[in-house]
């Protein structure tokens, strides 16, 4: 597969995410830009929240797109909200060989838009989230 059909496939595959997302309560998918697994590359993923007052569970799945290759990668994220303000909070993501822990802040910009941040040992990335 060629690195354009790949983006095509990639875009096609976030459309499909975010548009469900805007619209359904607890849906909400991501595209994030870091490095992860030792390379630079997009993560495009969706997720359930499962809330409990301020407090929420999210399991999510997505494709990482990293030099010419796409892979599988997995999360889980429990966070706690402070309205209007900021979403903190603590995950696991899984790709292959590698489990790597992270922390995860994500500030509001418009209702349903946040900014989001990842960091943990050898894995960091920025982007955005829709929904949740």
């Amino acid at each position: 597969m060629t690195m354009l059909n790949k983006l095509a496939a990639a875009s096609a595959f976030a459309l499909a995410l975010l548009a469900p997302a805007a619209q359904a309560e607890g849906l909400g998918a991501e595209l994030n830009y870091g490095r992860a697994d030792g390379h630079w590359g997009t993560e495009i993923g969706a997720g359930y929240a499962l809330d409990i007052g301020g407090f929420s569970l999210t399991p999510g799945a997505g494709l990482y797109l990293r030099d010419g290759d796409t892979k599988l990668y997995g999360r889980v994220e429990g966070t706690f909200s402070l309205p209007a303000f900021a979403t903190i909070g603590a995950g696991v993501r899984f790709s292959g060989d590698y489990t790597r822990p992270y922390a995860t802040v994500a500030m509001p910009l418009i209702p349903k838009l946040r900014a989001k941040a990842n960091v943990g040992p050898k894995y960091y990335a920025v982007g955005l989230t829709l929904g949740y």
